[in-house]
């Protein structure tokens, strides 16, 4: 059995790239003029001035070489989707859970209650669905503190995505980027140390599997004649990430609509009035599919993680004993923040250790969260019920890398953090 490498073995293997732009400067016109032919755009910021800057276009922005990960922990992770996509499908089927775990937040998260209102009403009425259609992505960091040389490095999970989990169509091209910048370059004037070969960039099929499954949704559906509705947010930047999808499916006209894909629906500002409210519910109350399902919206609510990691709470949806311990050490601790005396306990780590822990709501993406110095500042802010919408996750110590990225045209050398998204398809 292959030793396990160390988180010293595993910084110290990295590759060393120059940080001078002036040295990489050459490199700006084959990535840029890449991008541009390979879809792989934003549209620009909007700005005071002629029509035309509406619809200009920039390239996405991108770092120019890949950050490393370890090999064995890619392939765990990986290896592992299904077995997430299954889990949250069994949490999302099962009803008492469901709801006994979210009522547990109490009046403190007014967004995620009215989810669950509309979930519970769907249920009582009955709606018939022809199929469930899951896209998700388990995002990760790589937890190998410099502090612990022997340990090893391990992905840990930061959330599990439900509901808009985007940029698989754009993070696909940038595989494919990476990939003709070493076949075209070698990164040359960019690699300083260690190497780098095609075998590393390992492929990313993740742009044309989530049209895929959303065409097997609309096939479940069964009328031929129906079409996909996307629901995206308004002046959206990230479009293309989301016309490439679109292009992978049947475009048709105004017509009945067999699957609503949301790239939006997971925050409140979503919902600007009753307009947007009743929208959703005329999905949810047809026999349209909708991705995600009410059910799968709630089942990634931080709350839902939170409870998943207490003790023997996996076992429940995980048969293979060996897959549930390998889904166990993806975690890491994960406290509520409500007036149990586990709670309170919580409570009292964070603000005597701040710099230990993030503070999550029940949102999607990390915007949302709060770290350090700031959460003692937010916790003292909350009354009781208020902190029952909230949890607390052990910060995950990931080591900075060195890169360059490239942005509107300018190369900048900088520290980064890689988070690893593995997207999943789960249709039944």
């Amino acid at each position: 059995m292959t030793k396990p490498q160390t988180n010293a073995e595993f910084l110290s293997a990295r590759p060393l790239y120059s940080q001078s732009s002036s040295q990489l400067r050459a490199y700006v016109d084959e990535a840029v003029d890449w991008e541009a032919t390979h879809g792989l755009l934003l549209r620009a910021p909007k700005l005071d001035g002629d029509d035309w800057l509406a619809t200009a276009l920039v390239p996405a922005p991108v770092a120019l070489a890949p950050s490393p990960i370890p090999r064995s922990e890619f392939d765990k992770v990986v290896a592992l989707q299904p077995v997430f996509n299954q889990l949250f499908d069994r949490v999302a089927r099962d009803h008492d859970f469901l709801t006994s775990t979210l009522e547990s937040l109490g009046s403190a998260d007014e967004f995620t209650l009215r989810i669950l209102a509309m979930y519970i009403q769907q249920r009582v009425l009955g709606v018939w669905k022809p199929g469930v259609v899951g896209i998700h992505r388990s995002d990760y960091l790589i937890h190998a503190p410099e502090n612990e040389p022997d340990a090893s490095p391990l992905a840990k999970q930061v959330e599990f995505n439900t509901i808009a989990s985007s940029f698989a169509s754009l993070s696909s091209i940038v595989g494919d980027f990476h990939r003709h910048m070493l076949a075209k370059t070698e990164y040359k004037d960019m690699l300083q140390a260690g190497n780098m070969t095609k075998d590393q960039l390992p492929a990313n099929e993740s742009l044309t599997s989530i049209a895929d499954g959303l065409a097997a949704g609309f096939k479940l559906y069964g009328n031929t004649s129906a079409v996909v509705v996307m629901v995206v947010q308004p002046n959206e930047r990230n479009i293309y990430d989301q016309r490439w999808v679109e292009r992978r499916l049947w475009e048709e006209g105004d017509k009945e609509v067999a699957v609503a894909y949301y790239r939006s629906g997971y925050a409140p500002t979503d919902f600007p009035s009753e307009k947007e409210w009743d929208g959703r519910w005329l999905v949810e109350s047809s026999c349209t599919i909708p991705v995600p399902s009410l059910a799968y919206h709630l089942a990634g609510c931080k709350k839902i993680q939170q409870v998943l990691a207490q003790p023997g709470v996996v076992e429940r949806y995980v048969d293979d004993q060996q897959a549930a311990e390998l889904v166990r050490e993806c975690f890491v601790g994960l406290y509520p923040l409500d007036n149990t005396s586990e709670g309170q306990q919580a409570y009292d780590l964070a603000m005597a250790n701040p710099s230990n822990y993030v503070v999550k709501p029940q949102r999607e993406g990390g915007g949302y969260n709060t770290y350090g110095d700031d959460i003692p500042k937010l916790l003292s802010s909350l009354s009781d019920e208020e902190r029952k919408g909230y949890i607390l996750m052990d910060l995950i110590r990931a080591p900075g890398f060195k890169n360059v990225l490239l942005r509107n045209g300018q190369l900048v050398a900088s520290e980064v953090v890689s988070e690893l998204g593995i997207y999943g398809v789960w249709v039944r």
